[in-house]
C-alpha cells in the first residue's frame, strides 16, 4: 500500500523524491477572496448567506447562548468529561511553564533596556467541525491564550445541520469546560473573515490574532487577512513522519501511520527506516489493521497518495538526515537509544521519543500542543505555544549622564546615514 522510495543509492537526493500533499492555498484564495470581501463590506448578513451556501444553516444570529454551552457541558458523557478535564489539566502545566518573565539588562550605569511580554488583547480560534469536530483543538488553542493572560476569547466552529445550527456538542462542552462565553456557530473562510472585520451592528469586535487548524478554504482566508490580523500559520493538511529501526515493533508503527492517515485522504503517513524487514512486516500490518478500522476508504486512500511513502535508507544518520529536510508537523523516533536520536533532529513540529509516546498521546493528554507547523514549515516555524499569544516590547530608560556618554556614537551613525535630524534629537539634550 505505501509506495517504496530506496535513498540507499549513493547520491539520492531526498529533497527530490520525499513525499508531500499537494495543496495549492493560493488556488484556494481565488475562491474564498470573494467571501472574504463581502464580509469585510457587509459584515454578518454575508457571513449568513455564505453560511446557508456552504452549512446548509441560515441563522439569524450566530452567537451560541449561554444555555446552550451549559447544557452541552451538563449532557457530557462523562467518561469525555473526564478525559478533558485531565487534558485541560496537563496542558496547563505544560504551558504554565512557558510564562516569559520580564527581563531587565543594565547597559551602563544610568541606561536599562527592559522587554515586558504583553499579552494580545482580543483573540479569535477557530475550531474545525468537518470530518472530525476537533474538541481537544478547543483545549489546546484556549489554555496558551488563558496562560498568556488574553483578555477576550472568541471561538467560530461551523454549525451542523442535525444540531439545529449550533456547533458540534463536545466542542462547546469543552467551550463551557474552560470558561470561555463567546462563542460563534460560523465555520470556514466566512468565520476567518468575520474574525478578522467584526460587524459592530452585531456587536461582533474584530481581533487582533486568528490561531487554529482548518482545512484549505480556512488557510487561504487567513492568508487573506494577515496583515488586517495577525494569524499563527497556515496549517495544511496532518502529517507523521516515523523513524524506525529493525527494533520497532511493526505493530505500533502501522498503528500510528494509521492514526494520522484517519484525518484526512490528503494525510501524509511516512515511515523512514533503515530495515526493509521492518518495511515489510509494517506493509503487512497495513493491510491487517486497517480492515479493523472505521474510515477504511479515508485511511486507504490517504495511505496509497502520493504524500505517504515508505523511505528506506542505508542507516539511522541517513535517516535524520530525511527527517529533517521533511521537517514533519509529528515526528516519531523508535530507535534504539530513541532519546540521544530524537536530540539531533532540529526540524519537526513535535518529537515524539520511543516505543511508548504515540502521536495520539500528544494529540490529546500528552501535555503538549498538538497546533504544529505543516507542509515542511517545521524548518522555521514552532508550534502554538504561550508565546504566540505575547508581543516582547522594550522599555528604554536613559538617564543624562547616560546620554551624554553614549551621544558621540549616534551622532556620528546618524551623520553616516545622513540623518542630520537624528542627531539633533541627541544634540538638544546634551548638557550646554
Amino acid at each position: 500500500m505505501l509506495r517504496r522510495i530506496d535513498l540507499t543509492v549513493e547520491g539520492a537526493d531526498p529533497r527530490q523524491v520525499l513525499p508531500r500533499a499537494r495543496v495549492d492555498i493560493g488556488a484556494a484564495v481565488g475562491a474564498v477572496a470573494p467571501i472574504v470581501n463581502d464580509v469585510q463590506v457587509r459584515g454578518y448578513p454575508a457571513v449568513r448567506e455564505a453560511t446557508l451556501r456552504f452549512d446548509g444553516v441560515d441563522l439569524p444570529a450566530p452567537r451560541v447562548p449561554a444555555a446552550a454551552l451549559a447544557d452541552a457541558l451538563a449532557a457530557l458523557d462523562p467518561s469525555v468529561r473526564a478525559a478533558l478535564t485531565e487534558s485541560i489539566r496537563r496542558v496547563r502545566l505544560v504551558h504554565e511553564a512557558q510564562r516569559r518573565q520580564p527581563v531587565d539588562v543594565t547597559v551602563v550605569p544610568g541606561g536599562t533596556v527592559t522587554e515586558r511580554w504583553i499579552p494580545v488583547r482580543r483573540v479569535g480560534l477557530y475550531v474545525p467541525g468537518g470530518l472530525a469536530p476537533l474538541a481537544s483543538s478547543v483545549v489546546m488553542n484556549v489554555i496558551p491564550a488563558q496562560v498568556a493572560g488574553v483578555e477576550s476569547l472568541v471561538v467560530c466552529s461551523p454549525p451542523q445541520r442535525d444540531r439545529d445550527g449550533q456547533p458540534d456538542a463536545t466542542i462547546l462542552a469543552a467551550c463551557a469546560l474552560l470558561g470561555v462565553a463567546e462563542v460563534y456557530a460560523v465555520g470556514g473562510a466566512q468565520a476567518v473573515a468575520l474574525l478578522a472585520y467584526g460587524d459592530s451592528a452585531a456587536g461582533i469586535a474584530p481581533v487582533e490574532l486568528i490561531t487554529g487548524p482548518g482545512n484549505v478554504y480556512v488557510a487561504a482566508a487567513k492568508r487573506l487577512v494577515r496583515g488586517v490580523v495577525a494569524i499563527d500559520t497556515e496549517a495544511g493538511p496532518t502529517e507523521i513522519a516515523v523513524l524506525a529501526d529493525r527494533t520497532a515493533d511493526p505493530v505500533h508503527v502501522a498503528a500510528d501511520l494509521i492514526s494520522q492517515a484517519e484525518h484526512d485522504v490528503l494525510a501524509a503517513s511516512v515511515l523512514v527506516t533503515d530495515s526493509i524487514a521492518l518495511a515489510d512486516a509494517v506493509e503487512v500490518e497495513l493491510a491487517r489493521q486497517i480492515e479493523l478500522t472505521k474510515h477504511v476508504e479515508r485511511i486507504r486512500a490517504a495511505l496509497s497518495g502520493e504524500q505517504s511513502a515508505a523511505v528506506l535508507v542505508r542507516d539511522i544518520e541517513q535517516g535524520l538526515q530525511v527527517v529533517n529536510g521533511y521537517a514533519a508537523e509529528h515526528l516519531e523516533v523508535i530507535t534504539a537509544d530513541a532519546r540521544r536520536v530524537a536530540e539531533r533532529v532540529h526540524n519537526a513540529g513535535c518529537v515524539f521519543v520511543g516505543p511508548h509516546a504515540p502521536v495520539s498521546l500528544g494529540d490529546y493528554c500528552a501535555g503538549s500542543n498538538h497546533v504544529l507547523p505543516t507542509g515542511g514549515a517545521a524548518v522555521y516555524a514552532s508550534g502554538l505555544s504561550v508565546q504566540t499569544f505575547l508581543k516582547g516590547v522594550h522599555l528604554v530608560e536613559y538617564d543624562s549622564e547616560a546620554l551624554t556618554e553614549v551621544a558621540p556614537h549616534v551622532l556620528a551613525l546618524a551623520d553616516a546615514e545622513d540623518l542630520p535630524a537624528h542627531g539633533a534629537a541627541i544634540s538638544v539634550r546634551l548638557p550646554r
